[in-house]
């Protein structure tokens, strides 16, 4: 089990020592707009499976749409602390 903070952790890991074969480096490296779009993607298969196809499903499209976001933020260098200061 990871936490949101573990997950960002992992993300900025990856961003820094940029791993053969990591998909989270792709993405980085498709920038802003791919990420966006992912981020979007996910929100709207999080909302579909919620309202369609049940908790277990939701959650597995919530843990991508998370990812995705943590993905976003260290994109943008946007640290956990100025997110949880808006919460």
């Amino acid at each position: 089990m990871n936490s949101f903070d573990q997950i960002y952790a992992l993300v900025a890991d990856r961003a820094v020592n940029r791993p053969d074969g990591s998909g989270t480096v792709r993405e980085l490296d498709a920038g802003v707009h791919f990420i966006g779009k992912k981020i979007v993607e996910e929100a709207a298969e999080v909302w579909m499976a919620a309202e369609h196809e049940g908790n277990e499903s939701a959650a597995q499209e919530i843990s991508q749409l998370l990812y995705h976001l943590a993905v976003l933020m260290v994109e943008r260098d946007i640290t956990l602390e100025q997110v949880y200061e808006h919460l």
